[in-house]
């Protein structure tokens, strides 16, 4: 008889777990539910079907048992003040680590109750996808390509590894993980990069690549949420809030220069004051000479018709008497017409001008150390090139950049990836190297930002915070550990520990610099010789200048002098002065009798000024000096035969200032 399981015909029908149906002897087209005992109830966790195998729905499910005294993989990247690394060889484990995380991990993992190791991530970054091949990369890797849901260590009791490390998220995953209930081993991430998405590869990389590959269960670090690693990784609650921002090398203090005093007008309105002088200045003499109100007679004393008169603006005059108002100093020339009238009462309202805002400016410029950036805001960057800017590699401000829609971060985003890849560096050391090289911007997180400002006193923040964000403790998808640790960071966060952890790392006494405020004193500084010393040789200059003119003056007075006293007689004898005053000597006496030269009349010139100094008047080409003033009776002013018609002008010039009955010309 044959066996009836040997030919069986095959039948449809419906059971409790759906439609069984056979094919060679196999059941076909059917699935499994996967359960799990959940708080004293079944709780489907996954499928599994012929065709696809295993599915699971809740990977949370699988983290809940033996939370409690076992050891997390956690993976870092060495970051100050995040993370640091011991320098000692000594240090093993978790003891290679310090920082700010590292302490934060610690209190985290007490709260929770678990242990962890540290270890570094092997491309050194947080994590971002390759848009090309679709991967992460990095911490966000790490723990997306574990082959287990989760990663769990039993307790071994070596944790010197941990100590290599310190810093602000060390100290915080040690006490984290105190209040938590766990133990952790501390590693680095291999590309040492936080992670971005690579749109031509599809992949992320650094952190964010290692908690995909499901190599670590959490990342500690100045890890940035937004919104491409939150979908493909977990982050806990923000346990510091933060922005972009812009840093920069503090422009250096260049010194006073010689001529600051004329920095409150720029270089242009000199000019154009200059060229107003002159236009001003032939002006009145051109209105002065048309305006028959400003021909006089030059003898007010003789009454009745002349013919000779005399216009005041001259050329030198006006350019005199303009030069004289722009000074605001008074002149002995005054405008009689009523036009050279106007041209004054417009000059001097311009002056006034000219003259307020110099004055009001002046102070500015001068009392105030100014230092001038080249660069306040972002637009300022997006608007020039001659400084480059870049930020870090794949990390989440690159991101920001390349995937903002405001039109300012799109212009500064075309030209980073113009300048691709000599904008971008691999650590912030490179960066704060970089920026301290001079001509280059630093586009970094504001919180690492201001710890390196407070260690750098040659480093500045410009602007503001370009966005607003947060830092978290990531974790793989589906993780329990992180509604765990978010309780304890708001634990630690109202108890004010974080502030106390953030205090301790970055304003540490002894390690930040001695920054001085200059802007914020209120009193001004004391004007020294670098700031208005050029005044002073403006002054020196125009001393020397007048000089240089006097000499002139002396030594083409001297020749004209000797020409003329060549063509007359020399049989007369020298004249001399009177009074306390001593006679020429022989010598000179001899030499006026003979063919006067160039080189002796100068030296007679001299000697008179030099003997003269005393008096107030003297005859232009006599030894005679009077100590009498102008206006007074002149006594014994002799005229000599060998002057003539030049010394009878000379005495005309001061007859005309005395009246008639006062004036006697006679020869001596």
């Amino acid at each position: 008889m044959p066996s009836p399981y040997a030919h069986p015909v095959p039948v449809e029908t419906k059971g409790i777990s759906g439609p069984i149906e056979f094919k060679e002897g196999r059941r076909i087209q059917f699935k499994l539910d996967l359960l799990k005992l959940k708080q004293h109830s079944l709780v489907k966790v996954g499928e599994w079907r012929p065709d696809s195998g295993v599915n699971i729905t809740d990977v949370s499910a699988f983290f809940e048992q033996g939370i409690v005294n076992v050891t997390l993989t956690v993976i870092t990247i060495p970051e100050k003040p995040y993370v640091m690394m011991h320098k000692e060889k000594n240090y093993t484990g978790n003891n290679r680590f310090y920082g700010f995380c590292v302490d934060l991990l610690e209190a985290v993992s007490k709260g929770v109750g678990f242990n962890y190791r540290l270890e570094l991530v092997e491309d050194r970054k947080y994590g971002a996808k390759d848009p090309e091949t679709g991967e992460w990369n990095g911490i966000v890797n790490e723990l997306m390509r574990h082959e287990q849901p989760y990663v769990m260590l039993r307790n071994t009791g070596n944790f010197s590894g941990n100590e290599r490390y310190e810093g602000f998220c060390i100290d915080l995953l040690r006490e984290i993980a105190q209040m938590v209930g766990f133990t952790y081993k501390i590693e680095l991430v291999p590309d040492g990069k936080y992670g971005v998405y690579d749109y031509e590869t599809g992949e992320w990389n650094g952190i964010v690549r290692q908690l995909m590959d499901k190599k670590a269960d959490l990342a500690v670090g100045s890890m940035t949420i937004n919104y491409a690693r939150e979908s493909v990784i977990d982050f806990t609650k923000p346990f510091m809030n933060l922005g972009i921002s812009i840093l920069f090398k503090v422009p250096t203090s260049h010194p006073a220069r010689l001529f600051s005093f004329m920095n409150p007008l720029a270089i242009e309105i000199w000019l154009y004051v200059l060229a107003a002088y002159v236009l001003v200045s032939v002006t009145m003499f051109v209105v002065a000479r048309f305006s028959p109100y400003e021909w006089n007679n030059p003898h007010p004393c003789h009454s009745g018709p002349t013919e000779i008169v005399e216009n005041q603006f001259s050329l030198a005059n006006s350019f005199w008497f303009t030069i004289g108002t722009l000074m605001q100093q008074g002149s002995d020339l005054n405008p009689k017409a009523t036009s050279t009238r106007i041209v004054s009462g417009v000059w001097w309202f311009f002056t006034l001008i000219i003259i307020s805002s110099y004055t009001a400016n002046l102070a500015a410029f001068l009392t105030v150390e100014r230092m001038i950036t080249p660069i306040e805001h972002a637009e300022d960057l997006a608007g020039q090139t001659d400084i480059t800017y870049g930020t870090l590699d794949s990390g989440s401000t690159m991101t920001f950049f390349r995937d903002s829609m405001i039109e300012t971060y799109k212009k500064m985003w075309r030209f980073m990836e113009n300048k691709k890849p000599s904008v971008f560096v691999s650590t912030y050391e490179e960066g704060i190297q970089r920026v301290l090289q001079g001509d280059y911007a630093f586009l970094m997180e504001s919180t690492m930002l201001d710890y390196i400002v407070q260690r750098d006193c040659n480093l500045t923040q410009i602007g503001g915070l370009l966005d607003s964000k947060g830092y978290g403790i990531a974790t793989p998808m589906g993780s329990p550990w992180r509604d765990k640790i978010s309780l304890a960071i708001l634990e630690l966060q109202e108890k004010g520990e974080i502030q106390m952890l953030y205090d301790k790392w970055w304003k540490t006494p002894g390690d930040t610099c001695m920054r001085t405020e200059k802007g914020k004193e209120n009193k001004a500084n004391a004007l020294g010789i670098s700031n208005i010393g050029g005044i002073f040789v403006v002054l020196l200059c125009g001393l020397a200048f007048a000089v240089l003119i006097a000499i002139f003056e002396f030594c083409y007075n001297s020749k004209r002098n000797s020409i003329s006293e060549r063509s007359t007689s020399s049989a007369q004898p020298p004249p001399t002065c009177s009074g306390s005053l001593q006679a020429i000597p022989q010598s000179m006496q001899q030499q006026n009798q003979q063919q006067e030269s160039l080189c002796t009349e100068m030296m007679r010139e001299l000697y008179r000024a030099l003997r003269c100094r005393s008096s107030s008047q003297r005859r232009r080409a006599c030894e005679k000096c009077s100590t009498h003033v102008v206006g007074y009776p002149l006594d014994n002013i002799s005229a000599t035969p060998f002057n003539g018609m030049r010394s009878q002008q000379s005495n005309l010039g001061v007859a005309n200032e005395l009246p008639p009955s006062h004036i006697h010309l006679h020869h001596s």
